[in-house]
């Protein structure tokens, strides 16, 4: 058997929009159950969770870290996520192997749209969720505000669990509707608190309250809406019975209250998560495929069904090497132990077993169905994979990674680098596929892809602090085209004597124009052998490399057809690669008459943002040349889609977040090339001449 019983397993994600309060609560969770021996601060950097020099620096979550603890005999594993926009790909891959969440609403600014993003994803995992409106004594702090906010912008239903008794200064504890009893707390950081009545004052709303409670409950469940209609009372048990299924179906959100920092309302709403959240057992059964078909393989959350799990992270360390994170699925797993991994065909073998604890790892004996657990060392295996039992295989989807939405040109600071930068952008990509290095043919630039700017910049520094790599960010060029607008007919002839055999090739082409998006076409109109067919395409080899430099800026020429209708030989001087010249010369006598244009990259867009910003977005986006193609309305947001040149969004992001106060989203992908107006082409040129 697992350290602990399934049934009393509970995996969860604590969730929202950055500075919600998600890793403080995380850090009182660990106090109140004995995990830390001192309440764990972001702003003075003592958090246990947030361990990375980069968010200490920025006191912020940038990757998704783990820790565990027990209370009242269950055991609870807890995913601390990121909450910056740049960062959420980090809890998607978390959310994709939870059984439940904890969302974060602040008492002061409700959720914004990194929470509602979030939420998305819990529904498309099938997640249940319950919401802790934080911050109850931060100035501002309106917790009714802040439950309305959030049923109008996620769309959920709200259901008060715990309300607060004052706000503010004046915030002095809880009143648990469920027990229908108060709770002063003496702000220790303790957490401690006296039980009492409720205060007179609040007896009304508190009644008020347990009665939306009581009906939402008795809504859940067919047992208890019968013994509701017919006026009998429904016991605690009873109430706690109809959250839980409330909860577990989605039907409603209980909605809990406190302050993380001040340690309030904390250990009762460890009590409801373990009510309230599902159990391995309560999510069911996983379905996979068996390798190399479409056959659907089922595994049940038990001990005794064939050991699978699934991989949602790997973290990389210079000196303690890489460490895979996995959440069991099905069966056990021990030491020294030989697995199969189906997505990359190949077997692995499991060292230690280790459970995290924030930086930490503690070694584990045997893991068990529902457990998530690290294996240091393994070859080949990667983030989105499967292990399973050899003799009984299965394959889990993985998830699909998002797409990069910036891209920036990396620059050695030294000289001979690039090997050592390329080395640790592998190690950094193993952790994050969201980031994705490329070179550029053209630019001759390397390329870094990621999910916004300050992805790119925590990228950076990590390869220089883990790596030794130090490199500088730059804006990427924008990789124009070149292409004509007219047609035209020349000769290249290449003749040259130096003595003995001499070079001879002699041609006649048509340059014609192709509609956008065609490339490039040649074509043999050659009759009566007076070019051989053997040095024919070595013409064309000649103008595909004189296509590359255009006359404009130098960039690749396409959409555009090639004739070769005409020329002459010389039965002894003639070669390949003087008709190949002979290609090039005539290719680049034609351009000098066709007209050639400059062509731009255009990427197809599509930015959500809040309705009071759209706009001041769409104002924008006319103002970098951008054509919006279509607008649909969301719940209190605008879906915005755009064509854009790329040229003019390099540095959206950060822009974008400026315009809506973070309230912003995009993504964006190439669309199409198009002309170039004519007043930008003579700014490009004058840039490219001065390059």
């Amino acid at each position: 058997m697992g350290k602990y019983d399934t049934e009393k397993l509970r995996n969860l994600g604590i969730v929202a929009h950055n500075s919600a309060g998600k890793t403080s609560l995380v850090e009182a969770i660990l106090f109140n159950t004995g995990m830390t021996p001192k309440l764990g601060r972001v702003d003075d950097g003592s958090s246990s969770m947030d361990f990375e020099e980069e968010e200490i620096k920025r006191r912020a979550t940038l990757g998704a870290s783990l820790n565990h603890c027990t209370w009242n005999d269950y055991s609870l594993h807890i995913v601390d996520t990121p909450g910056v926009s740049n960062f959420l790909h980090d809890t998607r891959r978390c959310l994709r192997v939870l059984g439940g969440a904890v969302v974060i609403v602040s008492a002061i600014s409700g959720t914004k749209a990194q929470t509602k993003l979030i939420w998305n994803w819990c529904d498309d995992f099938e997640i249940p969720r319950i919401a802790f409106v934080n911050k109850m004594d931060k100035e501002r702090a309106d917790f009714l505000k802040a439950v309305d906010d959030m049923e109008k912008s996620l769309g959920a239903r709200g259901v008060i669990v715990t309300m607060p008794i004052g706000a503010e200064e004046e915030f002095k504890g809880i009143v648990d509707l469920v027990k229908m009893r108060a709770r002063l707390f003496k702000f220790d950081e303790n957490g401690t608190y006296d039980e009492v009545d409720i205060p007179a004052e609040l007896l009304d709303e508190a009644e008020r309250l347990r009665e939306q409670l009581l009906e939402a409950v008795a809504e859940s469940d067919d047992e208890l809406m019968e013994k509701y209609l017919e006026g009998e009372i429904l016991s605690e048990e009873d109430v706690l019975r109809g959250l839980r299924e409330g909860a577990l179906t989605g039907v409603f959100t209980p909605v809990f209250c406190g302050s993380a920092t001040a340690n309030i309302g904390i250990r009762q709403l460890l009590d409801y998560i373990v009510v309230c959240l599902p159990s391995p057992i309560d999510k069911g059964i996983q379905v996979g495929v068996k390798p190399g078909t479409e056959e659907p393989v089922e595994r049940q959350p038990r001990e005794d069904e064939p050991f699978s799990a699934m991989v949602f992270k790997t973290i990389n360390d210079p000196y303690a090497g890489k460490l895979t994170l996995m959440r069991l699925y099905s069966g056990t797993l021990k030491s020294d132990t030989v697995v199969y991994n189906p997505n990359k065909e190949e077997k692995e073998r499991i060292g230690n077993i280790l459970e995290m604890e924030g930086k930490k790892q503690v070694p584990m004996e045997l893991a068990a169905a529902g457990d998530i657990i690290a294996v240091p060392k393994l070859k080949v295996t990667a983030t989105g994979d499967t292990l399973c039992d050899l003799k009984a295989q299965v394959m889990f989807e993985p998830l699909v990674p998002l797409k990069p939405i910036i891209s920036f040109a990396l620059e050695g600071k030294s000289k001979g680098d690039e090997d050592k930068v390329y080395s640790g952008l592998q190690r950094l990509m193993e952790e994050d596929p969201t980031l994705t290095i490329t070179r550029d043919e053209e630019t001759k630039e390397m390329v870094l892809s990621g999910m916004g700017q300050i992805h790119l910049e925590v990228a950076v520094e990590r390869l220089r602090r883990k790596y030794g790599a130090d490199v500088l960010l730059k804006e990427p060029k924008v990789p124009y085209r070149e292409t004509i607008r007219a047609a035209t007919k020349v000769q290249g002839k290449y003749k040259k004597q130096s003595g003995g055999r001499g070079q001879f090739g002699d041609v006649w082409i048509e340059v014609k124009p192709l509609p956008r998006g065609s490339g490039y076409e040649f074509i043999d109109n050659v009759v009566g052998g007076v070019v051989p067919r053997n040095y024919i395409p070595a013409v064309d080899k000649g103008i595909v490399e004189a296509m590359k430099t255009g006359p404009l800026t130098k960039n690749q020429m396409v959409d555009l057809q090639v004739s070769l209708y005409d020329g002459s030989h010389h039965s002894v001087d003639s070669s390949e690669m003087a008709f190949k010249v002979a290609g090039s010369m005539a290719f680049k006598k034609a351009m000098e008459q066709c007209k050639p244009i400059l062509l731009e990259p255009i990427m197809a867009m599509e930015i959500t943002v809040p309705d009071d910003c759209m706009g001041d977005v769409i104002g924008d986006l006319n103002s970098r040349r951008g054509k919006v193609v279509g607008v649909e309305p969301q719940a209190n947001s605008q879906v915005i889609r755009a064509e854009v040149p790329m040229a003019e969004v390099l540095r959206y992001a950060p822009e974008l977040r400026s315009m809506t106060s973070d309230r912003g989203m995009f993504s964006m992908e190439f669309s199409k090339y198009e002309e170039v107006p004519s007043h930008q082409t003579a700014k490009i040129l004058a840039e490219s001449s001065e390059a």
